[in-house]
This record gives structure tokens, sequence and C-alpha cells, in this order.
């Protein structure tokens, strides 16, 4: 089972939807596609990615 790490490649902005992806076995793409269509509907999305950038440690 892989670790939820930042990657320090394949990292768009600050690489928390590829670790996401690499953690759950999908596609940053879809990770990222997700994320933004999420961001359509109210609530804390942005919060939570910060929160994941701070919290997430880089590989």
């Amino acid at each position: 089972m892989a670790v939820l790490t930042r990657p320090r490649d394949g990292a768009v902005i600050a690489g928390v939807c590829a670790g996401l992806a690499e953690r759950f076995g999908v596609s940053a793409n879809v990770v990222r596609v997700l994320f933004v269509l999420s961001c359509l509907l109210p609530g804390p999305q942005f919060v939570i990615y910060l929160a994941l950038w701070v919290i997430m440690p880089r590989r």
C-alpha cells in the first residue's frame, strides 16, 4: 500500500492531486478533473487542498 506523499515529479501545483492519485491507484488527471469539478459546488474543497498541501510530506 502506497504512503500518502506529494511526489517531486508529476506535480502541477503542489502535488496533492498526484499524491492522492498514486495512493488510490487512479490517474492523476482524473483526480485533477474531479477536484476542479468539485470546486464548482459549494464547500471547503480549496481549504482541504491547502491543508493537504501543508500536511502531506514531500517525497
